[in-house]
């Protein structure tokens, strides 16, 4: 999926150009200018440069009928533990046996005495008028899809981000944000279930801030700059006037 993603738009440009790429959850910054999908938000990331790249699998946005005032007043979260995710085991911990939440963890086994949880897919995680998002080897994949949706995203700040920009979403305009240790997402739901107006509002300006990602013209126009301004900044092509016209019509 990597390689097709990039493919799709390195195709467009001569063949003797050369880029430097990194495949993975990315989290750290490389030495040289490269394409990836996913860096740290904090500190220099120049030589980071994003790529929508696993689209179809970061890029889910499902369509969710249900409004937010019929939805059950709980908070629920799914995922694994990844690769000793200290924060995905703390909301785990804290949070599983919890009147106001349904979560729980799949895929690998914790211990005997905490099992793992069914699945829940997307479509059964929207009818919760609160959905956790906590990031996993880089960032949440659920993030997307929550903030299409008609439920309220609660999550810490993040740490790294993807072509999606996590970096740019404002707390409490486009997400509800958590301490990072979680202890206070009872309180949050027990706030917002006082002011549905807010949340309403909130996932207004979510809904929003994934609008730009569902137009595929301006997608593919975006990605083709990138890569241009990329080749230009290398040395590798003159900056032309004409191209950068053409793209932006």
């Amino acid at each position: 999926m990597y390689y097709y993603d990039l493919k799709q738009h390195a195709r467009y440009f001569p063949r003797h150009l050369r880029l430097h790429y990194a495949f993975g959850d990315i989290t750290s910054v490389p030495d040289t200018p490269s394409f990836l999908k996913s860096r740290p938000i904090a500190g220099d990331n120049e030589n980071a440069v994003l790529l929508n790249l696993v689209k179809l699998r970061h890029f889910y946005f499902p369509r969710d009928r249900v409004p937010f005032e019929a939805k059950k007043g709980m908070a629920v979260w799914r995922g694994s533990l990844g690769r000793n995710n200290p924060t995905r085991r703390a909301l785990l911990m804290r949070y599983r046996d919890h009147a106001l939440c349904n979560i729980g963890y799949t895929r690998s086994k914790l211990s005997e005495d905490i099992p793992p949880s069914p699945y829940l897919p997307p479509g059964a995680q929207l009818r919760y008028r609160y959905i956790v998002s906590i990031e996993g080897n880089d960032v949440a994949t659920n993030l997307k899809w929550i903030m299409a949706s008609n439920s309220l995203c609660l999550m810490p700040a993040p740490v790294h981000e993807t072509w999606f920009m996590e970096g740019r979403l404002e707390p409490g305009k486009c997400f509800v944000q958590l301490r990072d240790d979680l202890e206070d997402l009872e309180e949050k739901i027990l706030y917002y279930e006082k002011h549905w107006d807010e949340a309403r509002a909130i996932i207004q300006n979510a809904n929003r801030s994934t609008l730009g990602f569902k137009d595929a013209r301006k997608e593919r126009l975006i990605s083709l700059l990138v890569m241009y301004q990329y080749f230009v900044l290398s040395g590798q092509m003159e900056p032309d006037e004409q191209i950068g016209t053409m793209l932006m019509r």
